[in-house]
């Protein structure tokens, strides 16, 4: 793909497009969320991370310029997976069929580290998370994919070190998909939750299997349906989908 950074992409025509992705409000035991799912298969979901000189995209706005040349837009994005102080992916990073990281299977300090751990994988006509040991041993063949953690839901279970009670509380972001790779649903709380409830979103309210855990604190998101275009500090990979400028 073509990052040239030419002029910006407006969004007066997003409102046209803005029904492939389904974005709402939503509640689950007193805590406010915001969910977008993806029909994988009629969406182009694609992850960001660098321009064409090598500098990170780091915002939603800096994607949009890049992709106005190419006629196209964001209609949706969010923060996709840890990374370092320069923006480079912490765990397993492909772009456009390029691994820019390898993955990392052992364990390690802070959230990434706290296995099990797991891969957001994006193919033609689906996307999957799978548990970073499954994902080795399966070896899809991923156009994008971004290695983060912990997993919050593998195979219908909660990841064993999260506890009811825990106190650790952040606005949290991830991502969890459908059996046959069809539905994708992102989330952000909206609210402080800790790690048990966010599981618990994907698997008892969203009935997804496996979910995957983006990042705390920094989580972002652009919903333009919504209003919402969350400004910060620069991002490392970023997931959005992709539609035509109109």
């Amino acid at each position: 793909m073509n990052h040239t950074a030419v002029m910006a992409a407006g969004l007066t025509l997003v409102a046209q497009t803005a029904t492939a992705v389904d974005c709402r409000t939503d509640a689950f035991e007193d805590v406010r969320y915001t969910i977008c799912e993806v029909d994988a298969t009629t969406e182009a979901l694609e992850l960001f991370l660098y321009d064409d000189t090598g500098a990170p995209l780091g915002q939603f706005s800096n994607i949009n310029r890049a992709l106005a040349p190419e006629n196209r837009q964001l209609i949706f994005a969010m923060n996709a997976g840890m990374y370092h102080d320069d923006r480079a992916p912490v765990g397993h990073y492909v772009e456009d069929g390029q691994e820019i990281m390898r993955i990392v299977e052992s364990a390690g300090p802070g959230n990434f580290g706290l296995l099990p751990n797991g891969v957001f994988c994006l193919r033609d006509g689906r996307a999957d998370v799978f548990e970073t040991s499954a994902f080795v041993a399966a070896s899809p063949a991923c156009n994008d994919a971004t290695q983060s953690g912990p997993m919050l839901v593998i195979d219908g279970a909660l990841h064993p070190r999260f506890l009811e009670d825990g106190t650790s509380k952040f606005i949290r972001n991830g991502v969890g998909t459908s059996e046959d790779g069809q539905r994708v649903v992102f989330a952000i709380s909206d609210e402080p939750v800790n790690f048990h409830d966010f599981g618990r979103l994907f698997r008892d309210h969203l009935d997804l299997p496996n979910a995957l855990y983006f990042d705390g604190k920094i989580s972002r998101l652009y919903a333009p349906e919504l209003g919402r275009s969350d400004f910060g500090f620069s991002l490392g990979p970023i997931v959005g989908v992709v539609a035509p400028l109109e």
